[in-house]
């Protein structure tokens, strides 16, 4: 499995730091060249490396931590995303109204075409999701959701290799529910800071 992260804001950073620590190898990609991001990829470890946006969707798995308007771009940029994973990281707030009473990640989606696409990573503030995921007694949570179970458990599994705790709480606009904002309210569970001890 290859893993990209596009975007390279606070979200995309702390999620390099997450790989970093795990020495797990990741490209990183954002509207920036990669020269540009290349200093910030090496100081957060070796694994981590910048490239363009059109080397970064080489990869299997790919996770999105650009501004939510900014998603359609990315989704451009491949004329077809049959056989990758997207994992949407991003938030949109308050939800824009061409969302027409769509969870966020279903309208991601269609953008997408082909993808298999798993709403993961968006409930954690970037610091929280820079920090150690292994506290004393247990694992820091990462909540899931997708319409696609195949794809969910790969997610699960990548989650699991960083060191979090994955919960799936089943399809976008059932349990995915918790962690999509809803017109100016936040989810339920964004911003949570669970943790899952050890059995």
């Amino acid at each position: 499995m290859s893993y990209a992260i596009v975007g390279f804001g606070k979200i995309g950073q702390a999620l390099a730091h997450a790989f970093a620590r795990k020495n797990i190898d990741v490209t990183v990609a954002s509207r920036r060249p990669p020269e540009a991001l290349a200093p910030q990829a090496r100081a957060i470890g070796p694994t981590v490396v910048a490239k363009s946006l059109r080397e970064a969707l080489e990869a299997d798995t790919i996770i999105l931590a650009v501004p939510f308007g900014e998603h359609r771009e990315v989704a451009k940029a491949l004329p077809s995303w049959k056989g990758k994973t997207v994992i949407d990281a991003m938030n949109a707030f308050p939800v824009p109204e061409e969302l027409d009473g769509l969870p966020s990640s279903a309208f991601v989606a269609k953008a997408f075409t082909g993808a298999k696409l798993v709403k993961g990573f968006n409930h954690l503030i970037a610091a929280t999701l820079a920090a150690d995921p292994i506290v004393e007694g247990g694992h820091r949570v990462v909540l899931l959701s997708g319409d696609d179970e195949d794809a969910t458990a790969p997610v699960a599994a990548l989650a699991k290799q960083l060191g979090f705790a994955p919960i799936k709480l089943g399809k976008l606009n059932e349990g995915g529910a918790l962690v999509h904002a809803r017109g100016r309210s936040w989810g339920p569970l964004i911003f949570q800071d669970l943790f899952k001890k050890e059995q």
